[in-house]
């Protein structure tokens, strides 16, 4: 029996570590694009239910501050109001684009399929700048495929790569040993990427707003829908003031226009 080179048994060392270094980054991927799919259908849902509330809310706050406007032309305090009023309320209604709602529940086959070809084809694992771009690339189809659930998409991937010449090894020891030490640091500074990715996600307000959510929800109370269901009152608050607001200057407009025969919007 052939003994082992001092270099041959710190390769092995580091293969090891390393192979359980993959099983944990493949665990933390697949972790955390299990929390971006579900803060992006909750992100959907808020939307759909609340969000385009606030951007119809905010869209007749916006005519109000108008027409107030038009009641005093002079006001440069109240034409900022407006003009302020006006952007946000644009700013609303492109945040409230009404996203597909779908939903994420991944099946085991696809939690396999996305686990093993993380393992294997993720960027840090790569040496080479070239191949690190192009497993970029593939990692974002796999992010991509998994979180729409798309396990065909998922199989190719795997088995295009697996059969792939680019995750053949070098023959040399000792290239194998420099590969192993790099491919272990790159693993580890994706884990602390990731932890800090999973860390600035739990402390965002979607993240906190979705927590408070499902709390209410498992004490059998709706947030999102009383959340909606009170900015519908304010719509109908708002409503009712644009109403008598549009009231005052349309008849304001008859009187000038009877008694002057002029066009009070000239003047505007």
């Amino acid at each position: 029996m052939t003994e082992l080179t001092p270099e041959e048994i710190e390769l092995a060392k580091k293969h090891r570590i390393l192979e359980r270094l993959k099983d944990r980054l493949a665990d933390r991927e697949e972790e955390m694009a299990d929390l971006r799919a579900e803060l992006e259908q909750f992100e959907a849902r808020y939307k759909m239910e609340v969000g385009r509330l606030y951007a119809d809310l905010d869209d007749i706050e916006a005519l109000i501050a108008e027409e107030e406007y038009k009641l005093v032309p002079d006001d440069e305090e109240i034409k900022k109001k407006a003009e302020e009023l006006r952007r946000r309320a644009e700013e609303s209604a492109a945040n409230s684009e009404a996203a597909e709602d779908f939903k994420f529940d991944p099946t085991p086959e696809a939690r396999k399929a996305y686990h093993n070809l993380a393992r294997i084809i993720h960027p840090d694992l790569a040496l080479d700048p070239k191949e690190k771009e192009k497993r970029h690339g593939l990692m974002a189809k796999l992010n991509e495929a998994y979180s729409a659930g798309d396990q065909k998409q998922l199989n190719k991937l795997f088995e295009d790569f697996k059969n792939s010449p680019d995750i053949v090894k070098g023959i040399s020891v000792g290239d194998d040993l420099v590969r192993a030490i790099r491919q272990i640091a790159q693993v580890a500074a994706r884990l602390i990427e990731l932890k800090d990715e999973k860390s600035k996600a739990e402390t965002s307000e979607l993240f906190v707003l979705r927590g408070k959510v499902n709390e209410e929800f498992g004490e059998g109370r709706d947030l999102l829908r009383h959340m909606a269901e009170r900015t519908k009152t304010a719509i109908q608050k708002s409503g009712r003031r644009l109403a008598n607001l549009k009231n005052v200057n349309e008849a304001a407009e008859e009187y000038v226009k009877e008694r002057y025969d002029m066009d009070i919007s000239d003047f505007r």
